[in-house]
C-alpha cells in the first residue's frame, strides 16, 4: 500500500494531461533513502507546481508491519544469485535451520562498509555466514530490487500505465559526512542498477541525508513535531532562523547546521560532522551484554550455529530500544538449550547487574538499557557541543532519522541541551529524508550555499627559482626549469558556495608537445598548502583531458570550470584551441595510472579564480 494515495490508486488524469515525456523532467521523481538499518523509497508523479506530499511505499504487510521502510537487507543463494530484500529477506532466513543459513549469504548493515574506510571497487564485505562477496555487486543487487520494486508500485496504481526507469529523475541520498569515493561508489553502483544509464548520469541527482530531512522539516508548521513547539509559523518563513538537524541513522549520526535566506532557501553555516556511533552502536552494546550474560563459550556458539535466530533477536531488540523502560524478550529455544548443557539458567544472571531469568524471558532493567546508549549520546553530545562553541545562535535542534525515535535519546538531549534551544522532533522522523530527497530532486536549490569541508587544490608548475623552491622539486623541460608539485588552490576550508556557483581556472601546459594533461586534485583542512605532498595533504582523484591539437605549443589553454556547491564535486574542461568541451569524470575511488607524470605537467596561467 502507498501512503498517501487511495487504495484504488491514481487516475491517469492525475498524473497528466499533457504526455509524460513533458512533465518527465521536472515533476517525475523518484527518491530512495537507502539506509544502514532501513531503505525505502518515495516518488512523485503529479506536476511540479503542484504542492502535494509524495508518496511512500508501505512495507512489511507480509509480516504484520506497514513501515515506511524495509530493512536493509539481502539475501543470496550460496551461488552469489539475488534471492530477496528487506522483510521476506529477513523472514526467510529466520526460517533456516543452522546447517541451511551457512549456504546463503545473508547481508545486513553493509552500508557502514563504506565509511572511514580505503574504497577501492574491489572492496569485499562478510555475510553472516563469514563469506565475502563484491561489495558492489551487494549494493547493485540492493539497489536494483528497490528501482524494480518502485516501478512495479507505481504502474500498479497508475492504471496500469508502463514506466521506465529512463521515465525519471532519481534522487539517492547519502550521508554528508561520507567522503567523495563512498558517493562514487553509490553513483556506480546505481549504474549498474540500471536507475541510469551510462551518458544519462545527470539524472541520478545525490542528496545528503540531513540536508534533504532539513528541506522536509523547514515547512513544517508547529503541530508537525511531537516535542517542544515552535511558534505557529514554518520555519522557511522565519527569515534568519538557525538550526542544527540531527540525522540520527542505524550507522551514522549525520549533522547540519542550517539558516533560513531568502524565499525559504538554506544556507549552510557549518561543515558537515558526525560520527558511527548511530543505532547499530546501541545493537552492539546490547549484545555484548548477552555474550556476558552467557559466557563460558555459549553465545559464541550460538551465533555460530544460529546466526539466523541471532539476527531475529536484534530485530526485535530494534523495536525495544525505542521506549525508556524495562524491557523483557523470550530467550530463543536454542539459546537456552546451549545454557542448560552447561549450567543452570538462572546462575547464568547471578553474576550481571540489570537482567534477570523471569519464567522463560529475559528482562533487562531501564538503567541497563540506558548505558548501551551512553557512548552513542556522549558522542552526540560532543559534536554538538563543538558546533554551539562555533555558532553564537542556534534557535533549534531538529532529530531525525528512525534512531530519533528513541525515547532515551530523545529525553537525553532535551535535557542536555534544552537551555540553550528549543529541541524538536517530526512525528514522522524516520520518513523525514525520503519526503526531503523528493523535494530536493524538484529544486536542488533549497540549499543556497554549503560550507567547503575542505581546502581543495591541483598540483601545477611554476618556474623554479632557487631561493623558494624545494632543488627536488626542480623539472627540466627542455632548458627550462620548474618547480613540479605546488598547490594551487581552487577552494578554501570553510568558504561558502553557491549551489550553482562555477569557479574558473585557465591552465597550459608546461611540454609544448603534450597531447593530454592529467589533473590531479588534492584536499587538507589547512587553509593553505605550499605542495601537494604537504602534511596533511592528500590525494583524492583525478581525471584526464585530452588536447590532440598540438599547435600553439606551451601557449595552449585548457579551462577548467569547476562546482564545489553541490553534493558532489562536478567540473568541465575546454580546449581552447579546438573548442571541444567535455564532462570531467573525476575517479575518486583512485587508480594507478600507468603511463606516469613524467610528460602531464601544466601550469596556470591566469591565477584569477572568476565565480559564474
Amino acid at each position: 500500500m502507498l501512503q498517501g494515495l487511495p487504495p484504488t490508486g491514481i487516475s491517469p488524469a492525475s498524473v497528466a494531461s499533457t504526455s509524460q515525456t513533458s512533465l518527465m523532467a521536472d515533476s517525475y521523481i523518484i527518491a530512495i533513502d537507502f539506509g544502514t538499518a532501513y531503505s525505502g523509497y518515495a516518488f512523485n508523479i503529479t506536476p511540479s507546481a503542484e504542492d502535494t506530499d509524495p508518496h511512500l511505499k508501505m512495507w512489511g504487510k507480509e509480516v504484520g508491519f506497514n513501515t515506511p521502510k524495509t530493512p536493509t537487507c539481502i539475501l543470496f543463494d550460496d551461488s552469489e544469485e539475488f534471492m530477496n530484500f528487506g522483510y521476506e529477506a529477513v523472514e526467510r532466513y529466520k526460517k533456516m535451520g543452522g546447517k541451511e543459513a551457512k549456504k546463503y549469504h545473508f547481508f545486513e548493515n553493509f552500508k557502514m562498509a563504506l565509511y572511514g574506510t580505503e574504497i577501492k571497487r574491489d572492496l569485499k564485505i562478510k555475510s553472516a555466514n563469514g563469506k565475502e562477496m563484491m561489495a558492489l555487486k551487494v549494493f547493485k543487487e540492493a539497489l536494483r530490487f528497490l528501482k524494480d520494486d518502485a516501478l512495479k508500485t507505481i504502474t500498479l496504481n497508475t492504471a496500469g500505465m508502463v514506466f521506465l526507469a529512463s521515465d525519471f529523475t532519481w534522487v539517492l541520498t547519502v550521508p554528508a559526512i561520507w567522503e567523495e569515493s563512498a558517493k562514487q561508489f553509490m553513483r556506480e553502483a546505481a549504474v549498474q542498477a540500471g536507475i541510469v544509464e551510462d551518458g544519462n548520469e545527470e539524472r541520478l541527482v545525490i542528496a545528503l541525508e540531513p540536508e534533504a530531512a532539513s528541506i522536509w522539516c523547514k515547512k513544517l508548521p508547529s503541530d508537525g513535531f511531537i516535542t517542544e513547539k515552535h511558534n505557529c509559523t514554518p520555519l522557511d518563513e522565519c527569515l534568519g532562523t538557525r538550526y542544527i538537524v540531527i540525522d540520527c541513522g542505524g550507522g551514522t549520526i549525520d549533522i547540519t547546521v542550517h539558516e533560513v535566506v531568502k524565499e525559504g532557501a538554506l544556507k549552510e553555516l557549518h561543515k558537515a560532522s558526525g560520527n558511527n556511533l548511530g543505532g547499530q552502536t546501541v545493537d552492539k552494546k546490547f549484545k555484548e551484554f548477552l555474550k556476558e550474560i552467557f559466557c563460558d563459550g555459549i553465545w559464541e556458539e550460538y551465533e555460530e550455529n544460529y546466526p539466523n535466530e541471532v539476527q531475529k533477536l536484534m530485530y526485535d531488540f530494534t523495536r525495544l530500544k525505542q521506549v525508556d523502560d524495562d524491557v523483557q524478550f523470550i530467550c530463543p529455544f536454542n539459546l537456552g538449550s546451549l545454557i542448560q548443557k552447561k549450567k543452570d539458567i538462572e546462575k547464568s544472571f547471578e553474576s550481571v547487574e540489570g537482567a534477570f531469568w523471569v519464567e522463560g524471558s529475559i528482562k533487562i532493567s531501564k538503567e541497563k538499557m540506558r548505558t548501551f546508549f551512553q557512548e552513542s549520546l556522549e558522542g552526540i553530545a560532543g559534536n554538538l557541543k563543538e558546533i554551539l562553541e562555533k555558532e553564537s545562535r542556534i534557535d533549534y535542534i531538529l532529530l531525525v532519522g528512525g534512531f530519533a525515535n528513541s525515547q532515551i535519546l530523545l529525553q537525553y538531549i532535551t535535557d542536555q541541551f534544552k537551555d540553550i534551544c528549543s529541541i524538536l522532533c517530526p512525528f514522522r522522523a524516520q520518513e523525514a529524508i525520503l519526503r526531503g530527497a523528493i523535494e530536493f530532486g524538484k529544486n536542488p536549490a533549497w540549499v543556497a550555499s554549503r560550507k567547503s569541508a575542505f581546502t581543495y587544490g591541483v598540483a601545477v608548475c611554476e618556474p623554479f627559482l632557487e631561493l623558494v623552491h624545494k632543488p627536488e622539486k626542480k623539472l627540466m623541460i627542455g632548458k627550462e626549469e620548474w618547480c613540479r608539485d605546488m598547490f594551487m588552490t581552487l577552494v578554501k576550508a570553510g568558504e561558502d558556495v553557491s549551489w550553482n556557483e562555477t569557479r574558473k581556472h585557465i591552465l597550459s601546459p608546461v611540454n609544448k608537445y603534450q597531447t593530454w594533461m592529467s589533473m590531479r586534485f588534492f584536499r587538507t583542512e589547512r587553509l593553505f598548502a605550499k605542495f601537494v605532498d604537504d602534511l596533511g595533504v592528500y590525494d583524492i582523484g583525478s581525471f584526464d583531458v585530452e588536447m590532440p591539437d598540438i599547435n600553439g605549443g606551451s601557449e595552449r589553454q585548457v579551462k577548467l570550470e569547476i562546482r564545489f556547491g553541490s553534493t558532489e564535486i562536478t567540473a568541465t574542461a575546454t580546449d581552447m584551441n579546438t573548442g571541444s568541451k567535455g564532462s570531467i569524470q573525476f575517479d575518486f575511488i583512485g587508480k594507478d595510472d600507468p603511463r606516469g607524470l613524467d610528460t602531464c605537467w601544466y601550469f596556470c596561467s591566469d591565477e584569477k579564480t572568476l565565480p559564474e
